[in-house]
């Protein structure tokens, strides 16, 4: 017989792809799909089962199909089908517990592995330059998904040292881009315009939805020969882009705001649920954050097939040109440039950067 995995989040566009990527493994012989919400997509030959993981019905789905093998993902920072923050936070928090709790109980289950992010080490002016998994925040996040993933890594961290015998795997991902990203900062580039804090231009990192289904895969399976895929590991792509690059790179003008005015514009979209610009939203469009993928690399044998910049033009690609296109804009600027030259001289060189 071969893995049954358990995979909850099924309803996210993300845990659909992972479910329908999982299965093509030759060592898996089951993937039971597990959500409170009954999907949209296709799940291709797993067994949906729905069920709230914040109840305890979840340790008897355990149980019932004798999984081996648990992939967290419903640990996100938006709500499917427009649910309140308390519904996030609830199945953030409490739902995690209650899944660990039943895997606690249950002898079959032998690995874990949790959709985790690099929110934990928050947004602060005096960050270190690159994050590594040791390094601890300065400030710890004080509210909203990153003080959840704070609380869901802690509940990991206790269930490790109650069953040594099971296999944990921690992914921190950076910011998620992709043409089908569901985020705060996907939801944030797609304003037309793009308030940003003024004095600031913050680093940012991105990872692939590609490369985050394939890691999860990596981390639910045996590690390879020479890897280890037990542990916490930050996942991001290669490089930073800067955010007045990623709005260039949409099109999309920028209105440099103070800190208060831009807090203050951020609870009227967030009222008007435009997106969510929450505070650590905008302690992120501050200060960024920059984190060491090393261990990525070096233990559990992964490379990115996507850099930060393929990310973020990969994104782009998706949502259509904004209002300065860089290409146009380009070359609005050369033919001014020219007229000047137009009576007579060379004109300067040309240039669509």
């Amino acid at each position: 017989m071969g893995k049954v995995v358990l995979v909850t989040g099924v309803a996210r566009q993300l845990g659909g792809r992972f479910v329908r990527r999982i299965q093509r493994d030759p060592q898996v012989d089951r993937v039971i799909a597990v959500d409170a919400v009954l999907p949209e997509h296709h799940l291709g030959e797993a067994e949906f089962v729905q069920a709230d993981i914040r109840q305890p019905t979840i340790a008897r789905v355990l149980a019932e199909h004798s999984v081996d093998t648990v992939v967290h993902m419903d640990v996100t920072g938006i709500a499917l089908g427009g649910g309140s923050r308390t519904t996030v936070k609830e199945t953030n928090v409490i739902g995690t517990m209650q899944l660990l709790g039943a895997c606690q109980k249950s002898p079959s289950v032998k690995r874990l592995v949790v959709k985790s992010s690099t929110n934990v080490y928050g947004s602060a002016p005096r960050d270190p330059a690159v994050f590594t998994e040791t390094t601890p925040p300065k400030s710890l996040p004080s509210g909203g998904f990153a003080k959840d993933t704070v609380e869901v890594e802690g509940y990991v961290r206790g269930f490790a040292r109650r069953r040594p015998d099971v296999a944990v795997c921690v992914l921190r991902f950076a910011n998620i881009l992709g043409p089908s990203a569901d985020s705060p900062l996907a939801s944030y580039f797609a304003l037309p315009v793009l308030p940003t804090v003024f004095g600031y231009d913050p680093r940012l990192q991105f990872v692939h939805e590609d490369d985050v289904i394939e890691v999860l895969r990596i981390a639910s399976h045996d590690p390879q020969r020479g890897t280890l895929n037990s542990g916490t590991f930050n996942i991001a792509g290669d490089g930073v882009l800067l955010l007045s690059q990623c709005a260039r790179r949409l099109g999309r003008p920028t209105v440099p705001l103070l800190l208060p005015a831009l807090s203050w514009a951020g609870t009227a979209v967030r009222t008007l649920g435009v997106t969510d610009f929450s505070p650590e939203q905008l302690r992120l469009l501050t200060h960024g954050r920059v984190v060491s993928t090393n261990q990525m690399r070096e233990t559990l044998g992964y490379k990115p097939r996507y850099s930060t910049a393929e990310t973020f033009a990969d994104f782009a690609r998706s949502r259509g040109p904004g209002l300065l296109p860089p290409e146009a804009l380009a070359g609005a600027v050369d033919r001014i440039a020219a007229l000047r030259y137009a009576g007579g001289g060379h004109p300067p060189t040309l240039s669509a950067n």
